[in-house]
Order: C-alpha cells, then structure tokens, then sequence
C-alpha cells in the first residue's frame, strides 16, 4: 500500500462504509473458522502480569484445536515470570524482549506490558517482521500512536489492538442491529465505567521501591488512568455504533475521594460531539460500584444496552391484561359505570421505562478475548488485517487521548490533521 493509499483508507476507515469493520463479516468469519489442519503460529508474550497471564491462560484454552502455542515469555519481575512458567512451563524465558524478538520460529507477540512500553515494544516487532497483538490502549502519547500506525502500514505486519468487543457476538449483532436501523436515528450514546476500589496493588513490604513499577496505572509516567485502561473501550464502541469519528470533545476530571499521592483521576466526565449533532456522553468513577459499567445507545425506535446484553423498544409490547381488568374495560366500553376518568399523573410518560428488554444474543458467554485471540492468530497465517479492523483501535486511542486533553486543558479539542497522514 503506498502512502496516498495509506492517507485515504486510515482517513476513511470509520466513515466509508466499503472499508468500514462489518459486524456481519466478522461474525461470518468466527462461525466460519476451521479447527483442522490450522498451521501452528507461534507467540511469545511480552509482559505476562495480570493481563498477559489471562490471555496465556486463553490461548492454553484452545492451544490443540486452534494450534497456537505461547513459545516464549518476557518479564524484568521475576514474580510475574514464575507465574507465567506455572502456565507454559515449556516456555523459553527473556528479561530483554530484544532478544525475543530474535528467537528463530516465532511468528507473533502479544504485548501487555505497562502502556508506556506498548510503542517501542510494537514498532521494533513489526519492523522485525513479527506480527503483534498489542493490549489497548495503543500508546501513552499521541506521537507514540501515530509510530506504531506509520510501522503497521509501511511493513504490512498485522497489529491487532486488544479491543476484544469487536469480536464479542453481543456486540457484533448489537451492531447489526444499529446499522440496519432497528433502533431508528441514533442521536445520543451514553456510556459509564464504575468501580469502588483504590485500584492499588499490594507492594512487598521490604520493597517499597516498587511502587510505582507495580501501580503504573496511578501515574502519568506510564498510564492516564480511567481515560486509557476504562474509556478506551467505550470510546471505541461509540465510534463503531456511528461509523463516523467525533469532531470534538470536552471534558473534566479530579481527584475527589483517592488522595494517596496518585496522578490520575479518580473520575472523569466528557461530552464527544459528532458532526451530525449526536453526543456520546462517557463517565467513569471509583468510588462507587451502583451502576457498574454499561454502554447505551439510543435511538427514536429503540435503545440497545451492549454490556448486559438488552436490546429495548420504544414500542413496548403490551402485558397481558389480569381477567378482572379486561372485565372492567368491557363493563366502561358498554357504559354499565358511565363516565370515568381514567386520567394519571402528567409526568407517568417521562419515568423511567421497567420493560426489561429482550437479549441481544440467546447464549452470553464471552466477552470477545478468546475470539480476538483466535481471530489474531487466523490473520497471522493468512499474512493480512481484517478490513478496518486495526482503524478501529487506532481511532479509539486518538480519541482517548484527545478526551484525556480536554480534561487537563479545560479547552474544547478537535483532532490535528497530522494523525489522518502516514
């Protein structure tokens, strides 16, 4: 793809419907993947904590049938070291992922280290000709993001971005649904992350200098916090429901109840505007679990609740009538009482609506991780991306960033023009 390409289809990927992800396409390719005769890829994970245990444990899930095999692991902690080797034992073990990414037969990584880490692990893996599977979200900085875009295009090396609900089925059929209009015009997508907890990790008592090494995620060293490890999610999903990017964003946050010398916000509140006047309002808190984490989108004939799995309409089908209520509508039609006034309170109609809904899907029983996995080692063997799949995570994590410039500028923001041209 040359550079003129490049421009035109990352400048187009989320607007133009022919380069756009389709959610039907993709549910067509996870129903459609064999299990037979599947060439190995061969991974090694880059940062096997809390995270890169989990997808370790994901690909043992389906390390026969899939055949994927996690070849190699690299750590400078030796705690998450000894972990991982619980769970690959056979794994060949790096402290310098330099030299892993020199190891003969290896045909991909997974990259879940700190975010701080995420670009220069990337872009000297592409440049290698290893394929990477990165966690989101991309980078820490703006720069950082549009490194590891320019290394994705110019080698022609798959970079999946870790935004597992794009292969989640809830969400890919939600999406059809969206897209095919059941739910009318969309002017409005409401999304929150809440949790109550300190988001602190236990620190050996007789290593206190580990604190900030083990806790990155409070620190703008390494993380932004809720904007990169929560919203990012969310901040994708609402720019896959509009097939189109936002035009601005505004936003604020503080820290109003953790003040234990961390450097993020304990919540955050921010307004994307689109061009066509929808709004997607986002908020993400940790001291209050209530609500817990949910992303909605609301249209003039239905709304879709994509977490929990609810597709609801504004039409809500009827309950059936209790006898002696079809018996007294009977006795008012034939005049047996005479004039009643049947009248309510003026403001019934804006309460909040307790129709329950009806299931997105029939069985919820993923969240996408195992699927974007498999998925990821399917595009290795085939030696190309998905269509519009890494724009997806590219865009989220523009529009993370943006939103988290906002919070600390207090300022309106729209997107520079350098971060559409490779």
């Amino acid at each position: 793809m040359d550079n003129q390409s490049r421009r035109s289809f990352l400048k187009k990927g989320l607007v133009a419907g022919g380069v756009m992800l389709a959610p039907g396409t993709m549910l067509n390719r996870i129903s459609a993947q064999s299990i037979s005769q599947k060439e190995k890829v061969r991974i090694g994970v880059v940062g096997p904590g809390s995270r890169g245990a989990h997808l370790i444990r994901q690909i043992n899930s389906v390390s026969e049938t899939e055949n994927m095999e996690v070849v190699a692991i690299c750590d400078i902690y030796e705690p998450s070291i000894k972990n991982a080797l619980s769970l690959v034992p056979n794994a060949k073990v790096f402290r310098d992922y330099r030299s892993l990414l020199e190891m003969k037969d290896l045909d991909a990584i997974v990259v879940a280290t700190p975010l701080h880490e995420h670009a220069r692990v990337t872009v000297d893996a592409l440049n290698n000709g290893i394929h990477v599977f990165c966690e989101k979200a991309m980078a820490l900085t703006m720069d950082d993001t549009y490194a590891m875009a320019e290394a994705h295009y110019r080698t022609g090396n798959i970079l999946h971005i870790g935004h597992q609900r794009l292969f989640d089925p809830k969400f890919l059929k939600g999406m059809n649904r969206i897209h095919n209009g059941d739910l009318g015009m969309v002017t409005q997508i409401r999304a929150y992350w809440h949790r109550n907890n300190n988001w602190r990790r236990p620190v050996p008592a007789d290593r206190p200098e580990l604190e900030r090494f083990i806790n990155w995620r409070l620190y703008r060293e390494y993380s932004l916090g809720l904007m990169t490890e929560l919203a990012s999610h969310h901040i994708q999903v609402a720019n896959w429901a509009k097939k189109a990017l936002p035009v601005e964003v505004r936003g604020a946050g503080s820290i109003s109840y953790w003040k234990d010398g961390r450097e993020v916000e304990d919540n955050v509140a921010l307004i994307y505007s689109y061009a066509d006047g929808t709004q997607f309002i986002y908020d993400s808190m940790i001291q209050n679990k209530k609500h817990g984490l949910e992303v909605q989108v609301l249209g003039d004939k239905g709304a879709i609740e994509l977490e929990t799995n609810r597709l609801f309409y504004e039409e809500q089908p009827a309950p059936p009538m209790p006898a002696g209520i079809v018996q007294l509508i009977q006795n008012i039609n034939e005049g047996v009482f005479g004039a009643v006034s049947l009248g309510s309170s003026s403001w019934d109609a804006e309460l909040a609506s307790t129709y329950k809904g009806d299931p997105v899907v029939a069985e919820d029983n993923t969240d996408g991780t195992l699927e974007q996995l498999i998925g990821f080692a399917d595009s290795v063997r085939e030696g190309k991306p998905v269509p519009g799949l890494f724009e997806q995570g590219y865009y989220g994590s523009v529009w993370t960033l943006l939103g988290q410039d906002a919070i600390d500028t207090g300022k309106v923001i729209t997107m520079p023009d350098k971060l559409t041209k490779f």
